[in-house]
């Protein structure tokens, strides 16, 4: 049997090349095997056989993916299970779809294992200063303990967070290291001696603070946040004094909250004053959207995200709600949908500081999973809710023209519903008489499966974009 040593660094592309040498040679899994390391045994080859043509060799694209995370794990079989899965898929082509064949099922438990590892790297990697702080690139230094070999896989996420510093971030095995924007790896590095910083006690302070007793679980915390790593985290001197607080600050919160009124109370007041304008005096409008309880939204939202721009503008652009960024600065389209319709108006010379902007529902609806949350559409209810701050914001602007980007913007402003491909770049009446140009929302431009499609639909936002602006100007 031929043994294969692959490096310790670029152990993913070593083992890719001699696979796929060994397959175009013919070789089944009974006459090689893989191993990382030294070399010295009798029969051992430091490179891959001679290449021959492979050009016949067919990989499906969901066992490169596999195999691009299953380099990393530290099972020693795990080169020898993925030639063995590669070599059967050339008989087999339905063999990665097949969940209870054994071999499958223990390289895809081994690729979650991976993936789990690189997410735990993201999040429990803590930093400490080691250069001089008035330095023009700063530099810092971190002891991280993976349970894989990830942290080559790892390294481009912090490439791209840290650019603006020089940083190294040791393990056991490898270390990524960083410096005048140039990544390289070396191994087997001992640990640094990492002394606690000036930001360590804000950062504990931030932890105890964000921490919410009333909803406190702890092998859930435990499984998301795992012993093993705690004794890196400056924050985990303050968890075991949390967890024994918990129960004495969550029934005082309890008791403070206020009584809420009886739910079909609720229901009646919110029905009463659905659709009017605001009309109390127009200082206290800011005040009173931000107190705004009108539907259960603002009981999970961090803050009412209002419209911005003059208070005279020729034209206003609505929304649907406001996402996960805005809600947390308390600003409308400054996310990642945001940065698509501001890079529309600039393409077409539409000023912001010009153009009204504001959503149809003002707080944040989502759901939570995990640490993400999740956008969800805003219900035909909740939307009319709302109403009363949008009528308010279109009374007081005085718009010639409203931009409904998406269907829920769209059903705000004109009452109507119905899906937007065929009213997209049509001018409707609008509930108070304005006109209503009706165009995609930037989200669903950024959801779109290929770049083709969002360039196309890009376009078209741009094109319906550039009509308003014209119609604005007659």
């Amino acid at each position: 049997m031929k043994r294969i040593v692959l490096p310790r660094l670029g152990v993913d592309t070593a083992w890719r090349d001699a696979a796929r040498a060994c397959l175009a040679a013919g070789m089944s899994p009974r006459d090689v095997t893989f191993g990382q390391g030294a070399a010295g045994g009798l029969f051992d080859e430091v490179s891959a056989p001679p290449v021959v043509d492979d050009s016949r060799l067919s990989v499906p694209k969901s066992f490169v993916s596999l195999a691009r995370a299953v380099v990393w794990h530290t099972d020693a079989d795990r080169f020898d299970r993925l030639y063995s899965c590669l070599y059967r898929l050339q008989r087999e082509r339905g063999l990665m779809q097949d969940r209870a064949d054994p071999l499958v099922q223990s390289l895809r438990a081994m690729e979650k294992a991976v993936y789990r590892c690189q997410h735990k790297m993201k999040a429990f990697v803590r930093f400490r200063e080691i250069g001089d702080p008035e330095a023009e690139r700063r530099s810092f230094a971190a002891w991280f303990e993976p349970t894989h070999h990830t942290m080559e896989p790892t390294a481009t996420f912090f490439v791209k967070r840290f650019a603006d510093m020089d940083w190294r971030i040791v393990t056991p095995d490898v270390t990524a290291i960083f410096e005048g924007g140039v990544l390289r790896f070396a191994v087997d590095l001992p640990k640094p001696d990492l002394r606690e910083d000036a930001h360590e006690d804000l950062w504990t302070t931030y932890f105890c603070n964000i921490f919410n007793p009333a909803r406190l679980k702890v092998n859930a915390m435990t499984s998301e946040m795992p012993k093993k790593y705690w004794k890196n985290l400056p924050e985990a001197a303050a968890i075991p004094g949390l967890i024994a607080e918990a129960p004495a600050r969550a029934r005082a919160m309890a008791e403070a909250a206020p009584t809420l009124p009886p739910v079909r109370a609720a229901k009646v007041q919110s029905a009463a004053t659905r659709g009017a304008h605001w009309d109390g005096p127009q200082s206290g409008f800011a005040a009173a959207l931000a107190s705004c309880q009108r539907c259960p939204l603002h009981a999970h939202a961090t803050q009412v995200v209002a419209g911005c721009g003059p208070d005279k503008a020729a034209l206003m652009i609505v929304g649907e709600q406001p996402g996960d960024i805005e809600d947390l600065h308390g600003r409308p389209f400054i996310g990642p949908a945001g940065q698509v319709l501001g890079q529309a108006m600039q393409h077409v010379g539409l000023e912001r500081d010009r153009v009204y902007l504001t959503n149809a529902v003002k707080h944040f609806k989502h759901v939570v999973r995990g640490k993400r949350r999740i956008h969800q559409t805003p219900a035909s209810d909740e939307v009319e809710h709302c109403r009363l701050w949008l009528d308010t914001e279109l009374l007081r602007v005085q718009p010639k023209l409203v931009v409904a980007l998406g269907a829920t913007a769209a059903m705000a402003l004109t009452g109507r519903k119905g899906p937007i491909s065929g009213r997209r770049g049509k001018v409707e009446a609008g509930r108070d008489g304005v006109p209503v140009l009706i165009t995609y929302h930037p989200a669903y431009i950024l959801r779109l499966p290929d770049t083709a499609a969002q360039s196309s639909a890009r376009d078209v936002l741009m094109r319906d974009l550039a009509e308003a602006k014209a119609l604005v100007a007659e």
